[in-house]
């Protein structure tokens, strides 16, 4: 018997719960299916939420060292990686309680199996022992999230060689790594071992990691990353790369060089995880980066089929995932929204932390040509002295006149919480001169916006009297 539905989300990661919540929040009757157990997608726990508890313990890890004054340390030989990630399962459990509670208390019907698509408004979902329902809905919202990508030439076996949502399945914490990669994941992950204490080279056939970020800010992440012992080797390409059976994973590059490690991450980027939902039948597909096309209302090619979140790409963040989800159920559904706002934060928390909003400095001088540049070192600013916080930097763009912010750029431990303040001034429209107008507490990071927006009004030789 085929049970019908005002609306049925497929994937209960951010942008899934937050798009189930929302059409029950107005009366809708909702199914979300989940194929694991357990709620909340690749990012709770594959990705954001594991990876970042293994950062913490990395931190303290690093800073202990630095402290090798005040007490000697040195982490235990074949240390197993569960115990530097100590705390995951009952963060996730937590989670997982919150979420179904959630769930429950806005009757959404929560439905555990594998969907499969036999119309464009008919799913079939697979469960435990074989056991079928048909189920039915005049809008569907596909959250299904993202699988790592496989290269040909990469023979990942979750033994030796891991891919992103394999890597920290490690028994024990390697002594070498080779973090093939320099984008987000890749960064994180391979300036977190590297933290750790383990021997990490990164290898990426650009020249320098995380391009879409302004030079001088991939820079210091560079610095502090070889400052750590690691390794960094771009405008490399990766012709082989095997396991030798004996010790170690060996990769041949295109220079003729080979690196040797005792383990390896791929972080070659993700795909859309539609693999057994067979989007043909609903008339989809995806695209040539292996992702699913929607518009700006998130609207498939599908009228009726909506996606949102790492299903459709970057920016492929949660917080980004969450708010698509959302406008994605309120789009389907015919609820007025406004526009969503282009002033999303991007986080990518490596050792040191990157943050940015607004354009960048390349951004900014490639659509208006002059610009106005402000920066504010952390080591002269006295937080950064007194916490050993001294590699890193804030920097703030202005337009010609230096007065417009068009975007905020931070690298640096706390780089993800101190880019909220320049989010609150571009949603704001606020002029440069907000930063130095407003008192700070002192000392703290966030003074950095002030010694920024000053050396922006400095260049105001037409209005430097001011100050």
């Amino acid at each position: 018997m085929r049970e019908v539905f005002d609306m049925i989300v497929v994937g209960s990661g951010p942008a899934g719960q937050k798009a189930a919540v929302q059409a029950a929040k107005v009366g809708k009757k909702v199914a979300l299916i989940e194929r694991s157990r357990d709620l909340g997608g690749s990012c709770v726990h594959h990705g954001t939420i594991p990876s970042k508890t293994l950062r913490e313990n990395a931190l303290r890890v690093r800073n202990m060292r630095m402290n090798a004054e005040l007490a000697q340390f040195k982490l235990a030989e074949d240390l197993e990686l569960a115990t530097l990630i100590n705390r995951l399962e009952e963060v996730l459990a937590e989670h997982d309680n919150y979420m179904r509670r959630q769930i429950e208390r806005n009757q959404i019907e929560l439905i555990h199996g594998r969907a499969q698509f036999m119309s464009e408004k008919v799913l079939q979902v697979i469960g435990v022992k074989n056991t079928r329902r048909e189920l039915q809905a005049e809008h569907i919202i596909l959250a299904t999230g993202s699988t790592p990508r496989k290269p040909d030439n990469i023979p990942i076996d979750h033994e030796n060689i891991f891919d992103s949502d394999s890597i920290l399945s490690m028994l024990y914490l390697p002594k070498s790594l080779t973090v093939l990669g320099g984008g987000v994941i890749a960064s994180e992950y391979a300036s977190i071992f590297q933290a750790l204490g383990v021997k990490v080279t990164m290898i990426d056939k650009y020249p320098q990691p995380l391009g879409f970020l302004d030079s001088d800010l991939t820079e210091h992440f560079v610095r502090a990353f070889e400052s750590m012992g690691g390794v960094w080797k771009g405008n490399a390409t990766v012709l082989s790369c095997e396991w030798n059976n004996v010790d170690a994973v060996v990769v041949t590059c295109d220079d003729g060089s080979e690196v040797r490690s005792e383990k390896l991450l791929c972080a070659a980027g993700r795909i859309a995880n539609v693999g057994d939902l067979n989007i043909e039948a609903a008339g989809l597909q995806v695209n040539e980066q292996g992702l699913i096309s929607v518009d700006e209302n998130l609207k498939t090619d599908v009228e009726n089929i909506f996606a949102a979140g790492d299903v459709i790409g970057p920016p492929s963040l949660a917080s980004a995932s969450m708010e698509q989800g959302r406008r994605a159920s309120c789009n389907a559904l015919g609820i007025q929204l406004g526009k969503m706002s282009n002033t999303i934060p991007s986080g990518i928390y490596s050792i040191p932390e990157l943050s940015a909003v607004g354009l960048s400095e390349t951004q900014a001088r490639k659509k208006f040509g002059d610009i106005l540049v402000g920066r504010a070192n952390f080591d002269e600013i006295a937080r950064g002295q007194i916490s050993g916080i001294q590699n890193g930097m804030l920097k703030i763009i202005c337009d010609a006149e230096g007065r417009k912010v068009l975007g905020v750029m931070i690298v640096g431990e706390g780089a993800t919480e101190l880019v909220h303040i320049g989010q609150m001034a571009l949603l704001s429209n606020a002029d440069v001169d907000i930063f130095v107008e407003s008192i700070f507490n002192f000392p703290t990071l966030a003074e950095a916006y002030r010694v920024a927006a000053l050396e922006i009004i400095g260049k105001r030789s037409q209005f430097s009297e001011a100050y």
